[in-house]
């Protein structure tokens, strides 16, 4: 199990079915649902502000999770994978998404529903991602749309691959675990 690590009198709080791996990070303020995983060298920082996490998200290897003391917060909706080495820094992210590996979200943007995030790309701060958008780049910019039957299949399949995942490391007790 991670470590877990009460800061300014918050104490993480963990939904059902939730996986740390050894080397996670996850302190202060942090509320996240049922079925979440997050992997290895992740840091999920609710030190200077809130950080609530919906259901079935995955927090892949090397991400970091932060905000800024008393100007941002992060919310992140059901159905949400951050992929590998990600930054999310005061964002909000709707369900159904997926943000590709080391891509970076800046604080008071918002990630609508059903998008996705190419991997690599920077969303500035403030930025508004259409539901249902392919943003890419650096700075990141619309692409297209994305078709939302395809979209939802693939972004609910990885929500599935990583609760499989994470089932192979549950031999030990693991918070919100029964």
């Amino acid at each position: 199990m991670g470590l877990i690590k009460t800061v300014r009198g918050f104490t993480p709080q963990f939904g059902e079915n939730c996986f740390l791996a050894d080397t996670a990070v996850v302190l202060g303020d942090v509320v996240m649902g049922n079925d979440c995983s997050v992997w290895f060298n992740t840091v999920v920082r609710g030190d200077v502000n809130s950080i609530r996490i919906g259901n079935r998200v995955n927090i892949q290897d090397g991400a970091v999770l932060h905000t800024l003391y008393q100007k941002s917060v992060i919310d992140i909706a059901d159905n949400v994978s951050i992929g590998h080495n990600v930054c999310v820094h005061g964002a909000k992210i709707e369900q159904n998404c997926l943000i590709g590996i080391n891509s970076v979200i800046l604080d008071h943007s918002v990630i609508g529903e059903g998008s996705i995030i190419g991997a690599g790309s920077v969303v500035l701060q403030g930025t508004k991602v259409e539901p249902g958008s392919l943003y890419a780049g650096t700075p990141a910019k619309r692409i297209k749309d994305v078709d939302p039957e395809q979209a939802k299949e693939m972004i609910e399949k990885i929500a599935k691959n990583y609760l499989f995942y994470a089932s192979w490391f549950k031999d030990e007790q693991e918070p919100g675990q029964d």
